[in-house]
């Protein structure tokens, strides 16, 4: 019988990678006091970086549905770290900005995204760091316009 390696399986190894990640991500930002999760941190990076952005192209981007994009929106309207603005009268089409506030709360978690992004990358040449995200960019355009997701 064969043995099965995690790095045969390349969907397990994204997977588990992925959650480590993320789980680094929570310890780091909880352990240096910031109420905001991961996912809130990659929303509030978003619309910093475009200075603007729909609810529906940021869902599309994060590949989160529009409840979970709307969950986090309202967590960071509440925090008054983004505000939403009506874009089309009646049908619910918000742009979402980035406050003065968000924006210091982005730029305060920043030096933490990079060292996270450092510790994801320790021990990783740049030519195999480009190599894998390649190859990851080619896995991702396989399966994409394969899977009908809702978002």
């Amino acid at each position: 019988m064969q043995s099965i390696s995690f790095g045969r399986r390349i969907g397990t190894s994204i997977y588990n990678t992925g959650i480590v990640a993320r789980a680094l991500s929570s310890q780091t930002f909880s352990e240096r006091g910031f109420e905001i999760t991961p996912e809130q941190y990659l929303v509030l990076d978003l619309v910093t970086e475009h200075g603007e952005l729909y609810q529906r192209q940021i869902a599309e981007i994060t590949l989160k549905d529009r409840g979970n994009v709307s969950r986090i929106i309202k967590i960071l309207e509440e925090k008054e770290l983004v505000k939403k603005i009506e874009e089309a009268r009646g049908r619910r089409i918000y742009k979402i900005l980035i406050t003065e506030k968000g924006r210091q709360v982005r730029d305060e978690m920043l030096p933490s995204a990079e060292e996270i992004k450092k510790i994801l990358a320790k021990g990783i040449s740049e030519e195999e760091l480009t190599i894998t995200l390649n190859t990851l960019k080619k896995v991702y355009d396989n399966v994409r316009n394969l899977v009908k997701l809702q978002i």
